[in-house]
């Protein structure tokens, strides 16, 4: 992704509390990350990010309905909160924040970021063949 997102980043960040940010891709690349956080820290987080969503949405029939759709996860340790959540096809957008986050205020700026922005950080898929025109 060539697009520099990293101004929704820095939005999302506006959140009192909210510390850090990556928008991953799919398959675990990292695409943008917040200014706060180093490249290999990012690239670390977006490698685990994008498992979190695969197990995210591999338990999603726990929820009892059946075909439950995953929407967002929510972390906690003792240093504060982890929201991950979907950020158009083949994107997600992980924040993390301090303990006494609002965790409304930052639940709702991702999706309001995420809804007004969902064509710009979708991700296509990969192609299997990696050969060119």
């Amino acid at each position: 992704m060539n697009t520099d997102l990293s101004w929704v980043l820095n939005d999302v960040l506006e959140v009192r509390g909210a510390r850090h940010a990556v928008l991953v891709s799919g398959d675990g690349l990292l695409l943008q990350r917040s200014d706060d956080i180093s490249r290999d820290d990012a690239e670390t987080n977006a490698a685990a990010m994008s498992s979190m969503q695969s197990l995210s949405r591999a338990v999603s029939g726990f929820v009892g309905s059946g075909n439950g759709v995953w929407k967002q996860t929510l972390m906690e340790y003792d240093g504060g909160w982890i929201f991950l959540s979907a950020a158009g096809q083949g994107a997600y957008l992980a924040v993390s924040a301090a303990p006494d986050v609002d965790m409304e205020a930052v639940s709702f700026r991702m999706q309001k970021t995420v809804a007004a922005l969902s064509k710009a950080m979708s991700v296509a898929p990969r192609s299997a063949t990696g050969g060119g025109s």
